[in-house]
């Protein structure tokens, strides 16, 4: 997907790479071998060059980071199925006054937990933080973030990946609850509680059998997200490219990159 995607470069953005795309441009390599391209001017066509050798030294150097700034937010799920062996995904449990007392962080097969009180610390997030090229949230540019920064100093350093805003794209509206059932994504029926009453209850009581509940409820959270994004960056990447904007011929040889099969089942 990001090898085919030319909206990372200065100036040109979806509008533009759609028309390059009909010119026969599908990917960084045919840019770069066309001589002249129609509507960038020679300077321009040069500079582009320069760019995309740069952004193919950071894709072998596995630096996601050298996207940042330059690819637009709203289209940071194209890095997914390069960077998808490194990504984490990531989401919080707060209690009733906005505090954080539960981190879910997983790379889908392995989720580690930060509990507020036990390991919930700044060096420990930044730590396994520094294990991911890409972040994965649900709505986290508008709350798991910039609670993490408020409450722990904790900022990212890698691209990130917000499935809310790409769901809404979709056409699948709600929070994480509701896209899970529009997917047919299902979670066993104890683990549909209301975290931050969890949180009261292990605070009130000491059940450790409490808190293990919530962080079942919270690892459930985390390890839907996989699911959620490799439904939604095939949707989007089939919606914006495959089916629109390349002859038929050329689509069936993409097909030979797709993402591979949905982790979780009903997908």
């Amino acid at each position: 997907m990001i090898r085919n995607s030319l909206v990372f470069l200065e100036s040109l953005r979806a509008r533009k790479e759609k028309s390059l795309w009909k010119q026969g441009i599908h990917d960084w390599q045919d840019f770069l071998q066309a001589k002249s391209v129609r509507g960038i001017a020679p300077e321009k066509k040069s500079y582009f060059d320069r760019r995309l050798h740069e952004a193919q030294t950071a894709l072998l150097e596995e630096n996601s980071a050298y996207f940042l700034g330059k690819l637009p937010a709203k289209e940071m799920w194209r890095l997914y199925d390069t960077f998808r062996d490194a990504c984490g995904f990531l989401d919080i449990e707060t209690d009733g006054y906005g505090r954080i007392v539960i981190v879910g962080l997983s790379d889908y097969f392995t989720t580690k937990t930060f509990v507020r009180g036990v390991n919930l610390e700044k060096e420990l997030l930044e730590k396994e933080l520094q294990r991911y090229k890409l972040l994965v949230t649900f709505n986290g540019a508008a709350f798991d973030l910039r609670k993490l920064k408020r409450q722990y100093s904790v900022e990212l350093k890698v691209p990130h990946i917000d499935l809310k805003p790409l769901c809404s794209k979709l056409g699948w509206k709600g929070g994480l609850k509701e896209v899970e059932k529009m997917l047919n994504l299902r979670r066993p029926e104890h683990l549909y509680v209301h975290p931050v009453e969890l949180w009261e209850q292990f605070l009130a009581s000491g059940d450790k059998e409490v808190l293990e509940r919530l962080i079942a409820y919270n690892a459930e959270d985390v390890e839907n997200l996989k699911a959620v994004l490799e439904r939604a960056a095939k949707e989007l990447w089939n919606k914006i490219y495959k089916e629109r904007f390349v002859p038929s011929s050329y689509a069936r040889k993409s097909e030979s990159h797709p993402l591979g099969s949905p982790g979780k089942s009903g997908l």
